[in-house]
């Protein structure tokens, strides 16, 4: 077991035991300190929030230009339809994102890239994510995921000067860590790597699936396991050629939507490596996925923004212009309810986007596990409602094709590509799923800084009794205040109907404190597999930092524009308090919990 671990194992089976401690060994062991995770405990710590962090003068022109030659590229030399129906970007495509430096917007100068801010590279990502999801894929799984940002984190700085002025260049990368039976769950992994008898190079051996961009990789990370005797299931994350002998690209992978994605399976057959194209250390190839996940996850809620905007410009245009039964269909409560969630949704991503980037661009080791990974998971699913409301309201011209309604003479609005490629944000990067099983794990992390040696059967009596003292002097004093309404850090300027807002939030972020306590006490170790609860607690600490998020940005707005209006941020409060008290009601209803999966493994077993 590894000894960073704080759960007790015993009493699982060998692969569980195996899948946890990889994950609890390439856990970020620092302990959660963010407004995000503040949210769980009760105590909403606004001074982390506002006043809201906003790009600065220089920062933002140093964007623009780059953004201004982006845009323009994108409307003049691209065609998101076309490359659709392809399968295929062009060439020139690729030329042209190459000379505007996009395949190392945040690759620093020096190395010959952009070295522009992560506020600035979300902002490209908006800008992507409203034209065309194929090319967001692309410069996003390279940037994001693939070698550079592994390399500007951990890299040295031989590394650096070899491999990252090639991609400022135009040059792409990709990143290769799912096999055909293995997801999720790294344990199971069957690339290997061996160290040579003279310990000059690895020999790689395995296969990966849906590698994005392998296709069209010079390089690429690839996971494999290096087994240590101390740490059998040692993974380890190396940088691979894709012109040495032993790379093989088996077959391309065809998709739903990103039609154009150059996603594909790559075999690897005693591929030698050289040691000094380990990213890190060896066995610490994990902590190098789950570190640049972190911040590559926020590529995916920023080019929702995008397309969230795309949406509701869309769906603007045609409800002011089409007429039901004597009115414009704007005009109709339950379409006008539709318009209110795209321009709420479209508000809150591009808050959570800025404010977590701008974490990062003020620290560059900042913590933001928990607020990226609720930026993703609520700026994906926001999406997704998002483009299916926008074909609902447009209805059989919203499912026909663009180049069909081009063909008759109708605005060429793709939303059925657009829900093609927007469908595949709930997965990439971690599932929705697998987002709240992380979230849960972040969120319980201080407890169990308390109290897992109390609960841990491998110790002994001398050990859990004084643990267990400890404790309870702890939460004899947190608790109850866990249910006192104590004064937040709320800035005196803040707008009157604003500190309401703070005000609810904190209130429900003590009840949620409360219930997470709650179900510890009762569910003891076996907490971790009522994930449904788990998952309605995530759903609303999730709610909560969207609400709070978007009232920081809304704080902001306001100080520089008295008259901007609070209508958004009135209807994304009150429905976030209607649907954080359903996820209350849901996590207390066992029925579902117990009845669904006890129906589940009936029909799996029986």
């Amino acid at each position: 077991m590894s000894e960073k671990s704080l759960i007790d194992t015993s009493s699982m089976s060998a692969g569980q035991r195996a899948a946890l401690e990889m994950a609890e060994d390439s856990r970020d062991s620092r302990e959660i300190s963010g407004f995000a995770g503040s949210l769980f405990m009760g105590q909403s710590k606004l001074s982390r929030l506002v006043p809201f962090p906003e790009q600065s003068r220089e920062d933002r022109e140093q964007g623009d230009v780059f953004l201004e030659q982006l845009s323009t590229f994108l409307k003049e030399h691209t065609d998101p339809d076309s490359i659709d129906q392809n399968g295929e970007i062009p060439d020139a495509v690729f030329q042209g994102l190459g000379k505007l430096g996009a395949f190392g917007i945040k690759i620093p100068q020096k190395y010959g890239g952009l070295g522009l801010s992560q506020t600035n590279y979300s902002r490209a990502a908006k800008l992507l994510g409203a034209h065309c999801g194929n090319l967001t894929a692309l410069l996003s799984a390279h940037q994001s995921i693939g070698v550079p940002q592994p390399l500007i984190v951990f890299g040295t700085e031989q590394q650096k000067q070899k491999f990252l002025p090639l991609f400022a260049k135009g040059q792409v990368s990709a990143f290769a860590l799912t096999e055909k039976n293995v997801g999720s769950d790294p344990a199971k992994m069957a690339t290997t790597a061996e160290l040579n008898a003279e310990s000059t190079h690895y020999l790689l051996n395995g296969e990966k699936l849906w590698c994005t961009n392998g296709l069209k990789a010079s390089h690429i990370v690839v996971m494999a396991k290096t087994p240590l005797p101390e740490k059998p299931y040692a993974v380890t994350a190396f940088i691979v050629d894709t012109t040495w002998p032993g790379v093989e690209i088996v077959t391309r992978c065809h998709f739903m939507g990103l039609r154009a994605l150059y996603n594909g399976v790559i075999r690897f057959t005693n591929v030698k490596i050289p040691k000094e194209n380990i990213v890190l250390t060896e066995g610490k190839g994990l902590k190098v996925a789950l570190t640049t996940l972190n911040t590559g996850r926020l590529t995916l809620p920023a080019a929702c923004s995008g397309a969230l905007d795309r949406c509701l410009e869309i769906s603007l245009e045609w409800t002011r212009e089409r007429e039901q039964w004597g009115a414009a269909i704007g005009k109709h409560a339950a379409i006008a309810e539709k318009i209110a969630d795209l321009q709420a949704d479209a508000f809150a991503t591009d808050a959570m986007v800025r404010y977590v980037s701008a974490l990062v661009d003020h620290d560059k080791s900042a913590d933001i596990r928990i607020e990226a990974a609720m930026a993703k998971l609520w700026g994906t699913e926001a999406a997704w409602h998002g483009v299916d409301q926008t074909m609902q309201i447009k209805g059989g011209r919203g499912y026909e094709t663009a180049n069909s309604l081009r063909n008759r003479g109708e605005t060429p609005d793709p939303i059925e590509r657009m829900m093609r490629d927007c469908r595949i944000n709930t997965i990439f990067e971690g599932s929705s799923e697998i987002m709240k099983l992380f979230i849960a794990r972040e969120a319980l992390d201080p407890h169990l800084r308390r109290g897992a040696a109390v609960i841990d059967s491998r110790n002994p009596l001398s050990k859990r009794i004084p643990a267990a003292l400890k404790a309870s002097l702890h939460y004899a004093r947190w608790y109850p205040l866990r249910w006192l309404p104590l004064t937040l850090e709320i800035p005196t300027r803040t707008h009157p109907e604003l500190k309401t807002h703070y005000k609810s939030i904190n209130k429900w972020s003590r009840k949620l404190s409360r219930a997470l306590f709650h179900a510890m006490l009762v569910n003891g170790p076996k907490l971790e597999k009522r994930q449904i609860l788990l998952g309605c607690y995530v759903d609303i600490a999730t709610e909560l930092f969207a609400m709070s998020c978007a009232c920081a940005r809304t704080d902001y707005l306001l100080q520089q524009n008295p008259t901007h209006s609070l209508k958004t941020i009135r209807y994304l409060c009150a429905r976030g308090n209607t649907r954080i008290q359903q996820f209350f009601n849901k996590s207390k209803d066992k029925t579902s919990e117990k009845g669904g999966y006890s129906l589940a493994q009936e029909l799996l077993y029986s």
